[in-house]
């Protein structure tokens, strides 16, 4: 008799009592654990993820790779579903993922994610398909990475599979919102690129973000998106700008 293998969804967390909700509710017949993992939230993370049923483990944050790490740690089941909190599965992911439920021969399964900005999914400006490997045998390796764009990766070479459907990423809830995290992310990611000892010459800040903007809105067809895409555009390239420009004053205060 063939036997489902179990999976476990985990979730790491801070502050997210607005989309944790939304988030464990999606997983409902696919998850067989559900694991939430939170940096001390003030708010009512807890007590949402309590109601649906997670296990809830508060852990220090120090960063998204020891953090998401940490997180595989606690799951009781070797294949593991990572979602964030502002990420939902879509109903046609949900068919894909009991689906492969009953067999899970592939080492992982990779699905497209659908960034939502002004409650439009943005499947152009370079957002979409954003490709990414969520989940996975645990055994089998680890996060890694940038701060900002960790990945699991495999110790070894390992078979993958592709899944149909989109997991839904609510991460805007405004302009400001975008704009908070253009200006986060360009800080983590210039101090991972000072980490690693990646340089900021001047023409990388002149001319990247031009790259950027052209790459994003003319190439990968943000202008089909009217002024949302161009809005997306301009945001990805003034972060891009200030990445590099964070970078180079990295470079002056600490050498």
């Amino acid at each position: 008799m063939h036997l489902k293998k179990k999976i476990s969804a985990i979730i790491i967390t801070l502050n997210e009592e607005k989309k944790i909700g939304q988030c464990l509710d999606s997983l409902k017949d696919i998850a067989d654990e559900l694991v939430v993992v939170d940096s001390y939230s003030s708010d009512k993370t807890k007590e949402i993820s309590v109601e649906r049923g997670a296990r809830f483990v508060e852990h220090s944050f120090k960063n998204y790779i020891e953090q998401k790490n940490f997180a595989l740690s606690c799951a009781q089941n070797d294949y593991v579903l990572s979602l964030d909190a502002d990420e939902v599965i879509s109903d046609r992911l949900k068919v894909s993922l009991l689906a492969v439920k009953d067999d899970l021969r592939y080492s992982g399964y990779t699905m497209n994610r659908l960034t939502f900005f002004e409650e439009k999914g943005i499947k152009h400006s370079g957002w979409y398909p954003d490709v990414k490997l969520r989940l996975f045998d645990r055994r089998k390796g680890g996060w890694e990475g940038l701060s900002v764009h960790e990945k699991f990766r495999f110790t070894y070479d390992e078979p993958t599979k592709h899944l149909k459907g989109d997991l839904l990423h609510y991460s805007f809830d405004s302009e400001d919102d975008l704009i908070c995290q253009t200006e986060n992310f360009a800080r983590l990611g210039a101090e991972a690129y000072f980490q690693n000892g990646k340089k900021a010459p001047l023409w990388k800040v002149k001319l990247n973000p031009v790259f950027r903007f052209v790459r994003d809105y003319f190439l990968r067809g943000g202008l089909w998106h009217g002024a949302i895409g161009l809005k997306i555009s301009c945001y990805n390239a003034k972060g891009t700008k200030l990445k590099y420009s964070i970078l180079r004053d990295l470079y002056k205060t600490k050498h």
